[in-house]
């Protein structure tokens, strides 16, 4: 054989050649954009490494109590966020709502002290409670919910006679001072100092430093207080004493953030550092975002805007001097390019804006004393955010983390860019690629046409083949098709002549009954005798009945395919069928051994058994009548790749060649003469062909071939497993 390079083989190459182009580029692009982000990965890192550098073994940045704790307690230890603007002393809490997210509830279970043996539950008492820092002063506020209000009577001096507040907190010098807010009605109040005795509530003078509101709501009551952070060192408690009977005025708990009467147990304020955020004010030029935290991931500070920090910039696109390519480009090309791809958000969601305290695993490795990086989405999903961290060291230790981020906008717009230019490489090659298919298309169609001319010039109208198809000597797809065509005809022309040959069949079938029913019948007529007479109505119906099973035969196919339509598909054993078929074949054909093999125990399938049965029938009988007696006809099933093979071999005569596909189809049969006039029961040849309409029923298929030692056939049945 030559070497064939066929028309398959020819589009194969065009169309790799024609794909090759945008999977190479695509690679390109795809393998640049992984570069560019391991390189900005690398400077984000390189970035932190630098500002981490200029805090490295600083203690004095750090807050000497907050960042040193080693560990926090949430409730007790507050942390004060910058505040963007003075809180206004109104009682209304409305400009609290912008740092919201860090207030802490309190309740029963953070109550700091019991008085006058008050034994009843602390359930009458909540509050919720934060602090900020604007400038040079803390803010606190209290939002409480207290089913009894009680003021302190004005006739009173003593401040324990009506719900109130106490602060203590740690002075410079590193003693605790305690302070008292006791108002006798909703409005602006001040403080009291108390005495150091901490045994009593005496207030010894007026702290005017320490201002605010006091509100009553529905529900109890709000309080606004403002004092300058220069009061304390960081050690901070408050607590609410509730007073609620009328009558005796005595306290009955106080529930607080921590116990105000001991310095050792009140909580730290921890409040982002002003030096830090000096030395990143720098940096807010430096198309970053930058964070400081401490060691308890909350923001020491911070500088830069994560939507101006594409990363990589991007010039402005050069316009192209040709108008008319720039026309199209604008208007039709890069329209149709950006339903795929999607531009860089000019503005995007971002849930750290306001952020006082960072989370993320890239955090908690740099805390631990290793840089990391991490990507993560807006979000919105509109924009990748990539943030680099890298630890901060005092003393040998890690006192906090140096975060950098910035977002791949740029690198987006850049690839954006790249694939533009690919696209239009694609289009062109396409264009060009189309033309040239459709030149090759042409030449196709006009060969498949003219197999089609001489095809039907080899046909009549009356549909009788009178000549003979020429033979192509391409040796392509086409040539084959117009070679197969050749041969189809050629054994269209065998079967017809076959089909031509079908009476005379009919007629050896029909002719034998005939003739007995005719010749008892003119008998019956000429014999008186009973018993004569009974030999010949029996002779006659012999002859009636193998008439009426000739008919029978040749419209049992179609009775077939009309039940097969009313038939219901439902699963059953391959295995279990065809175990119990055999079971009935060794006593109904007594001269012929069976047996049965089967790699699996089961063999699953969908349709219905009984047609199944019915087609090894049909099989089976064929083998038995093309074998010799005390043969064996073996019978396996295999169950592999999801489907489950039947074969059937007898040994016996062969196929004649050129009828296997034949032999499937109705009235065909390869007897000999002498076989059909010596059968005991008519065969027209439609056994395989009712086979394989029940195996057609179960999306099976059935194969007729010769066995590879020439010494008998095989049947084939291909079942589709469930």
């Amino acid at each position: 054989m030559g070497f064939r390079f066929s028309i398959r083989l020819q589009l194969m190459v065009l169309s790799l050649f024609l794909f090759t182009i945008p999977y190479l580029g695509y690679n390109y692009v795809w393998e640049l954009e992984q570069y560019l982000r391991n390189g900005q990965e690398q400077t984000m890192i390189g970035t932190a490494r630098a500002v981490a550098t200029a805090l490295h073994e600083r203690p004095a940045l750090f807050d000497s109590q907050s960042a040193y704790l080693q560990d926090v307690r949430p409730g007790t230890d507050l942390y004060a966020p910058p505040i963007p603007s003075p809180i206004r002393l109104d009682g209304e809490l409305n400009d609290w709502q912008q740092v919201s997210e860090l207030m802490s509830e309190y309740g029963s279970g953070e109550v700091i002290e019991y008085y006058n043996g008050y034994a009843g539950e602390p359930t009458s008492l909540s509050f919720k409670h934060m602090v900020g820092r604007y400038g040079q002063f803390l803010y606190a506020m209290f939002e409480v919910s207290d089913d009894v209000l009680l003021w302190r009577q004005p006739n009173s001096l003593s401040v324990e006679t009506g719900d109130h507040l106490l602060v203590g907190m740690e002075t410079p010098q590193g003693e605790l001072a305690r302070y008292v807010v006791a108002p006798y009605e909703s409005g602006w109040v001040n403080a009291y100092k108390l005495a150091d005795n901490t045994t009593t509530t005496r207030a010894v003078e007026n702290a005017l430093s320490i201002q605010g509101r006091w509100q009553e709501t529905a529900t109890g009551y709000n309080i606004e207080l403002r004092f300058p952070l220069s009061m304390t060192t960081g050690g901070l408690a408050f607590s609410i004493v509730d007073v609620d009977d009328r009558a005796s005025r005595l306290k009955q708990y106080a529930l607080g953030t921590a116990n105000t009467k001991e310095l050792a147990e009140l909580g730290t304020v921890i409040t982002p550092s002003p030096e830090i955020e000096r030395i990143l004010a720098g940096l807010k030029y430096a198309d970053s975002r930058v964070w400081v935290v401490d060691k308890h991931k909350r923001v020491l500070a911070r500088a830069g805007d994560i939507q101006s920090a594409t990363g990589i910039e991007v010039d402005e696109k050069e316009t192209s001097s040709n108008a008319i390519w720039h026309w199209v480009e604008s208007e039709w090309l890069l329209p149709l390019y950006y339903q795929i791809l999607t531009r860089p958000p000019a503005d995007f969601i971002d849930e750290l804006d306001d952020a006082y305290a960072l989370v993320g695993q890239d955090l908690g490795t740099a805390l631990n004393g290793q840089p990391d990086s991490l990507w993560r989405l807006s979000p919105d999903n509109k924009a990748i955010v990539l943030s680099a961290a890298y630890p901060i060291f005092i003393e040998g230790n890690v006192m906090g983390a140096v975060i950098v981020e910035q977002t791949t906008n740029g690198i987006r717009t850049l690839r954006n860019r790249a694939l533009e230019q690919l696209f239009h490489v694609i289009l062109a090659v396409m264009t060009i690629g189309t033309l040239g298919l459709l030149l090759f298309a042409t030449r196709i169609s006009n060969r498949i046409r003219s197999l089609r001319d001489n095809t039907e010039a080899v046909i009549d109208d009356n549909g009788k083949i009178i000549g003979t198809l020429p033979v192509s000597n391409q040796r392509d797809e086409i040539g084959d098709l117009s070679r197969s065509f050749a041969d189809v005809l050629s054994r269209l022309q065998q079967y017809n002549s076959y089909l031509e040959n079908m009476a005379s069949r009919l007629s050896h079938e029909l002719r034998t009954p005939i003739a007995v029913v005719k010749s008892s019948l003119d008998m019956l007529t000429q014999v008186n005798d009973a018993d004569q007479q009974a030999v010949f109505v029996e002779r006659a119906q012999s002859g009636v009945n193998r008439l009426s099973t000739i008919l029978n035969s040749m419209s049992e196919a179609t009775r077939l395919e009309q039940a097969i339509q009313q038939e219901d598909l439902e699963p059953f054993d391959l295995v279990k069928v065809i175990s119990g078929c055999i079971a009935g074949y060794e006593h109904a054909y007594s001269h012929r051994r069976f047996s049965f093999t089967h790699n699996a125990d089961t063999a699953r399938i969908l349709g219905s058994p009984e047609l199944t049965a019915q087609m090894f029938d049909k099989v089976i009988a064929n083998a038995v009548d093309f074998s010799e007696k005390e043969s064996e006809i073996q019978v396996s099933i295999t169950v592999k790749d999801k489907q489950a093979e039947l074969t059937i071999i007898n040994t016996g005569p062969l196929l004649p060649e050129g009828m296997r596909s034949q032999l499937l189809q109705s009235m065909v049969s390869v007897r000999k003469e002498n076989d059909v006039q010596n059968a005991s029961s008519p065969h027209l040849g439609l056994g395989l062909y009712i086979a394989n309409i029940i195996m057609t029923f179960h999306k099976g298929q059935l194969s007729l071939f010769n066995r590879k030692d020439s010494t008998g056939v095989v049947v084939s049945a291909r079942f589709p497993l469930m």
